[in-house]
């Protein structure tokens, strides 16, 4: 991408499997510590690129745009900055995405979002603002030259009536202009490869890069569905409770299900991995070393 970081769209199309890693901006001087211990850890693996989430109602704003600045000037990697619509009028949507080209931020993630304090509350649009993620990612296309990422949901949204539905509005997203997508977490890979096959079959062929979250500890699998929008594969969950009352056997139990989860997507032919880090290096270390690349075509 001229002057800046490579687009993201090209690298996830022209350099699969890509392998990244999601960040969220700290609140705290030691939370600040403990995300730059593990941009620094994970530096090393050099992945294809990083993100930075956007809190509920632009409550991070600043703070996203702060880190992704110093990520792109302080490290060799590529950063990219979601962008949620929520709370915000068009004109300070401008803003934003003028005060990121500046900062030499070439790469953006379009989400609608989620309202402040409840995910599942009503979302109501602001009256200056923009109602749907593809009016957002039409409003970066008209501001400057970016390469725009989209969500996708291998279950669904929780807010679509049903799967069909989803799917031609994850589409027309795509259309707007997105030129890749990352999937929020999701824990069976069967899930990912029919949401590929629907898309697909209404003729989008947009890249879904895969978004893998390693479980840790128990207290994540009671958040899952809230945080993805889809219920935790039962038979999954049953494998957890057995371990539930050891961590450490929790933790291992959770690092092999994501790696062989990453596995079975990169023999599916992923176009890359996304890691859900909560600002921690370690997990995604492990999950990392454990796989096996697939060989090039003519390689």
């Amino acid at each position: 991408m001229p002057g800046g970081d490579p687009s993201i769209g090209q690298l996830v199309r022209d350099s699969a499997p890509t392998f990244s890693f999601e960040f969220f901006p700290p609140k705290t001087e030691q939370g600040d510590r403990l995300l730059w211990q593990a941009i620094r850890e994970l530096e090393v693996l050099h992945p294809s690129f990083v993100s930075v989430t956007y809190g509920a109602g632009g409550g991070t704003r600043d703070r996203t745009v702060d880190v992704v600045e110093r990520i792109a000037t302080e490290t060799t990697l590529t950063a990219m900055a979601h962008l949620t619509a929520v709370n915000h009028s068009n004109a300070e949507l401008r803003n934003l995405v003028g005060r990121m080209a500046a900062a030499g931020i070439r790469n953006l993630l379009a989400v609608r979002g989620d309202p402040p304090g409840n995910p599942m509350g009503e979302w109501v649009k602001h009256p200056e603002g923009v109602s749907y993620a593809a009016d957002l990612v039409r409003l970066i296309r008209e501001s400057g030259d970016f390469s725009v990422g989209v969500a996708a949901f291998p279950y669904k949204h929780p807010r679509s009536s049903d799967v069909d539905s989803d799917t031609r509005h994850f589409v027309r997203k795509c259309r707007a202009g997105a030129d890749f997508a990352i999937t929020q977490m999701f824990f069976d890979a069967d899930d990912y490869f029919r949401l590929r096959d629907r898309v697909a079959a209404l003729g989008c062929d947009v890249p879904i890069v895969a978004g893998i979250m390693p479980v840790t500890k128990m207290s994540t699998l009671e958040r899952s569905e809230q945080l993805s929008g889809a219920p935790f594969p039962p038979a999954l969950a049953a494998q957890f409770e057995r371990v539930a009352d050891d961590p450490e056997a929790v933790r291992r139990l959770g690092i092999e299900q994501a790696s062989e989860l990453c596995q079975t997507l990169l023999d599916g032919g992923v176009p890359g991995i996304h890691f859900i880090t909560f600002n921690r290096s370690t997990a995604t270390r492990e999950v990392w070393r454990n796989l096996t690349l697939p060989t090039p075509v003519g390689g």
